[in-house]
């Protein structure tokens, strides 16, 4: 069903105001006011997808009501149709300084208006979608598409203004490296797309143990990194045992009744303030990592500084 757009009328004059929503209600749902005032009171409460603005009111005019309009963020967007029988074109030229889209002279032909008014609306539509194509694409930029957890681009990039606010505030900040168990194994046994379920099933559970504050990042195949902003090394050896417990001790439930059971290694390093990326941060923590993994996995390793 065809969404039905709001038009405002902001006119003093009934007989304006009556011709008009005899011309418009049968394809828009309507409101009026009958001054300036009044017509921002309505829109601050319901904001209308289009506006049809007379200029000559009492209290404040048009040019000020379209004015006010465009300087706040949540009706900046709103397409404003001056209509009015001002036709010189000082009037006009005001008008469209005031932030005005459109600009039609009384007494109008109802065909041009409509025609007008659809074509206002239409590319108000065409703005919304493309905003949230630009918005999707950023989320799809970010976010790695199996666990919608952020990417490694993502991490890389954002790391760096917590490496800057960590150094500027002298404040602790460490970073958890999970890799799973066996993963090879778990694919091999049961096929890919159990391995698959499994990495979700892992960022679910990451998601749930940590902080919102904390950046949670698929680096890579069967490969996390936590960044954990204001934390100690003892702070980051808690959470990293707290989860490396929980996955030991849960399953994840296959299709066949059957639950699939499987552990994690981690290993954990510090940021050090001075240092410009989180690369070697990285590479300390990979070490302890593959500590773990040598010292029998599902183990937490720190690296040794």
């Amino acid at each position: 069903m065809e969404d039905i757009k709001t038009i405002l009328i902001v006119d003093d004059t009934d007989t304006n105001v009556d011709i008009l929503n005899e011309l418009l209600e049968d394809k828009y749902d309507i409101m009026v006011a009958i001054d300036g005032e009044f017509a921002l009171e309505i829109i601050d409460k319901n904001i209308p997808d289009l506006i049809l603005l007379d200029i000559m009111m009492p209290n404040i005019d048009g040019y000020e009501v379209c004015r006010r309009l465009k300087l706040n963020l949540k009706t900046k967007d709103i397409p404003v149709i001056f209509l009015t029988v001002k036709d010189d074109e000082c009037s006009i030229e005001k008008a469209y300084d005031a932030g005005g889209i459109d600009y039609i002279t009384k007494p109008f032909k109802p065909k041009e208006l409509l025609a007008r008014i659809k074509t206002q609306l239409t590319m108000r539509q065409l703005i919304e979608d493309l905003n949230s194509s630009k918005d999707e694409l950023k989320l799809l930029a970010s976010t790695d598409y199996m666990t919608k957890l952020y990417n490694r681009r993502y991490f890389s990039k954002v790391s760096k203004n917590i490496l800057n606010l960590a150094a500027r505030d002298n404040s602790l900040t460490a970073l958890i490296m999970i890799d799973i168990d066996m993963f090879k194994r778990i694919n091999d046994t049961y096929g890919h797309s159990i391995g698959d379920d499994v990495i979700i099933y892992l960022s679910n559970k990451l998601l749930e143990l940590t902080r919102k504050s904390d950046i949670v990042c698929r680096y890579g195949g069967e490969e996390f990194v936590i960044l954990l902003p204001e934390t100690s090394i003892e702070g980051a050896v808690e959470n990293a045992k707290k989860i490396r417990l929980d996955i030991e001790s849960s399953s994840l439930n296959l299709d066949n009744n059957t639950q699939l059971n499987f552990t994690i290694s981690i290993g954990i390093s510090r940021v050090i303030g001075n240092e410009e990326n989180i690369e070697a941060t990285l590479n300390r923590a990979d070490m302890a990592l593959y500590e773990a993994k040598n010292s029998g996995r599902n183990r937490v390793e720190i690296f040794k500084d």
